[in-house]
């Protein structure tokens, strides 16, 4: 009888397709304990490098401030500059006031003949009056230069009676001019009880009338002319009749200057 051969342990066969083992895993993260860290960051990314996100934000904002920088300096430098000029301006009045002393000129009302004036009727009045008026001059380094488009009117109350207008003439230094001047008014309607009033007033001896001149002046200062400045005088006169023989009973005058 044969015998039968059994084989030896022979390796196990291999699996072609077994399925890989798996790799092992890695190790995890340490987690960092609780406590206080501190980070560093270098200075130039803190100040100077905003985050990307905020990039526009920050160009926006940056050129917004030098807007408002341009704006602040223009401004500060014509608060500047109108300060330096008043200040000049100052100085320059204070050198003329004290180097020249002005002095405020004179005038008063001389003489006054009136025509044209029929109380007893109704019909308009064309009055007129010769008015001489004296201007003084009383400044030893300044003259005046009394220009075109001047105006004198007389008024009776609120009634505008006649106008007229001064010579144009210079007036030197500490100098006294005297000039008439024929002031004529036409088509004037004065109500029944300013009759009656200005022929009270005639039988009286004293009748006031409002005289008003208003000359643009220019002021000489050594060589230097100065611009128009108007001369504003109020006279307040009172005549004793309504006649080309009228007196003047009473006279004050006021005087102002407007300088633009």
């Amino acid at each position: 009888m044969a015998e039968r051969v059994h084989p030896g342990d022979s390796p196990p066969a291999t699996n072609e397709h077994s399925t890989p083992k798996p790799a092992p895993p890695s190790p995890e993260k340490p987690i960092p304990q609780p406590g206080t860290y501190v980070i560093q960051i270098p200075k130039d990314q803190i100040y100077r490098v905003p985050p990307p996100e905020n990039a526009r934000r920050y160009e926006h904002l940056s050129k917004r401030k030098a807007r408002r920088s341009t704006c602040r300096r223009c401004c500060c430098c014509m608060l500047t500059s109108i300060l330096v000029l008043l200040l000049a301006a100052a100085i320059i009045a204070a050198v003329i006031y004290f180097v020249f002393k002005p002095e405020s000129p004179n005038y008063s009302v001389e003489s006054v003949a009136i025509k044209g004036f029929n109380l007893t009727s109704s019909s308009p009045l064309s009055p007129e009056f010769d008015v001489t008026v004296r201007a003084q001059n009383p400044n030893d380094k300044i003259g005046i230069y009394y220009e075109k488009s001047s105006s004198v009117e007389v008024y009776y109350e609120d009634v505008n009676l006649c106008n007229g207008a001064l010579p144009v003439f210079y007036q030197p230094t500490n100098n006294v001019t005297v000039f008439k001047m024929a002031l004529k008014g036409s088509g004037i309607e004065l109500t029944n009880a300013t009759l009656r009033a200005l022929s009270d007033e005639q039988n009286k001896g004293t009748v006031p009338f409002t005289l008003k001149l208003r000359a643009p002046v220019k002021i000489k200062v050594g060589s230097i002319k100065t611009w128009k400045i108007t001369v504003k005088v109020t006279c307040k006169i009172t005549v004793d009749e309504l006649t080309t023989a009228a007196k003047i009973v009473s006279g004050d005058c006021d005087y102002g200057v407007d300088l633009w």
